[in-house]
């Protein structure tokens, strides 16, 4: 079986607009999936939610950050596990890994603040479960990070719309 490149933009836009289509819930549901090992964007269920739903920013946001931090903290608890090749089973490459343990490397708990950047996200919160980092602090971190990324992102999104 396999899926070409129409059917997967088709199953993608039914996702989006289903989230979409949940408002806060789906803006949590979509955001909790791009927090974890999945791939996806949280910021087009964002701006789709903010924008031509007219939902309130101040929720969105943090129905958004809320989901992300759930997502990154299952990221963190699967570091916790230990099981490198468990890993990478899930998407995570070695490279990743080992870009992650590089990056934090002498830094702790605090780094789980750069757990919302791409590719290298979900590994920076699987290496601090590796590590055992503190639960609270990578928690803490994390949170300030993800919220400070959708509030930079829905800023961006709505200047963007006022040029036009």
């Amino acid at each position: 079986c396999s899926i070409n490149s129409s059917n997967y933009i088709q199953f993608m836009d039914a996702i989006l607009q289903f989230l979409i289509d949940w408002g806060y819930w789906g803006l949590f549901l979509g955001s909790f999936i791009a927090g974890s090992v999945l791939p996806f964007s949280s910021e087009a269920v964002l701006a789709a939610c903010v924008g031509p739903l007219g939902l309130d920013p101040v929720i969105s946001i943090a129905a958004a950050t809320a989901g992300n931090v759930a997502g990154g903290m299952t990221c963190y608890w699967i570091g916790t596990l230990g099981k490198t090749e468990w890993i990478t089973r899930l998407g995570v490459s070695t490279r990743q890994l080992a870009r992650a343990r590089k990056f934090l490397s002498g830094r702790g708990a605090l780094m789980a603040f750069f757990a919302f950047l791409p590719t290298i996200g979900e590994a920076i919160a699987i290496v601090l479960g590796l590590m055992r980092s503190n639960v609270w602090l990578t928690g803490s971190a994390m949170l300030a990070g993800k919220t400070l990324r959708y509030i930079v992102v829905l800023a961006t999104f709505r200047g963007a719309l006022s040029l036009f």
